[in-house]
This record gives structure tokens, sequence and C-alpha cells, in this order.
């Protein structure tokens, strides 16, 4: 009778391990198949700030959005605008594709006022007239230590907007207007 009891256990057992195991790869698939947020890390050279914050599938809360337009804004004005929630998108989407998700984008120049965009066109002739910084389109941005070239590619790759490189005053412009790529100086 213990013989019987003893193979009975054991073979409750195995099946036990079996039943949970097949349980325990749901669970893990499930844990590796949830979507994570994607993180944005953003520093404006220019004032000092940083901000990191995080989507799901390209949507930021509207909490988010502000500090993101505030950190984006006009830093000779001062003044905010409503920036275009898909070049939000676009910079995590090069970030993830460059595999720099904890690097920081280092912002040169978000929004510019109409005033500030005409007093910069009137210093350097690649600064066009009706510039998509102006509509709140566009960012000019590196990445420590990765390749100004890396990261056109990248932002090229993605096949939507404006892709303009400057090597020699090293950044890449990015806007959210019609396909087309630039090189500048």
């Amino acid at each position: 009778m213990k013989t019987i009891d003893l193979q009975r256990r054991r073979w409750l057992s195995l099946g036990g391990i079996i039943l949970g195991s097949g349980c325990l790869s749901n669970v893990a698939m499930a844990i590796v198949s949830t979507p994570k947020p994607l993180v944005l890390r953003l520093h404006n050279v220019n004032t000092g700030e940083s901000l990191v914050t995080s989507h799901h599938k390209g949507y930021f809360s509207p909490a988010d959005l502000q500090k993101l337009n505030y950190i984006m804004r006009d830093r000779h004005t001062n003044q905010v605008k409503v920036i275009d929630p898909n070049l939000f998108f676009k910079l995590t989407q090069i970030q993830a594709r460059l595999g720099a998700r904890n690097s920081e984008i280092l912002i040169l120049s978000g929004y510019r006022s109409a005033k500030t965009n005409a007093a910069m066109r009137r210093r350097s002739k690649g600064v066009a007239s009706n510039s998509y910084h102006i509509k709140g389109q566009a960012v000019d941005f590196y990445i420590k230590d990765i390749p100004l070239a890396r990261i056109k590619s990248v932002a090229e790759s993605l096949k939507n907007g404006g892709v303009g490189y400057y090597p020699r005053s090293h950044f890449v412009h990015v806007d959210t207007g019609p396909v087309r790529t630039w090189r500048g100086s």
C-alpha cells in the first residue's frame, strides 16, 4: 500500500510541476509581450533644464505635454507654444532605434517666435523664413556620444517629416512637415 501511495504522489507531483510550468510560461509571455512605455529624455542646453517623460503608443498625458511644450519654448522671448505631439513621438522613435533610450536628447532649438526666427535669419542665411520651428513642429538636437551621421540616418529611415544635417554646427534638425532632406553647414 505504501509503495502505491508513493508512486501516486510522484505522478501527482510531476503533473503539478508540468501544469505549473505551463501556467508560468503564459505569465512570462504576458510580461514579455506587454509593451513598455517609451521614455523620452530631454535636456535644453540653453536653459539647463531636463525632463524625463514617457508615453504609450504615441500618447502623452496633457500634464506631460505642458512640460514638453515648456522645455521647447523660445528661450529668447520665454514664449511657450503648443508643440506637435508627433515631434515628441518621432524623438522617442529615434532614441529607440539608436538604442539610446537612456541617453538625453540635447535640444539646441525648439519653438521659435517669428521675432526670434527673423533675428536668426538676419545672422544666418541657413534659417528658413517660414521655419517649422515657428509652427512648433521642429527641433534641432544631438545626442552625446552618438555620431551625427548615425542620428541623421535613423531620422531619415522613419520616412516622416524633414531631416536636416548640420555637421559643422553639430546638430540634426527634424520636423513633422513633408518628407525631405538637406545638408546645412
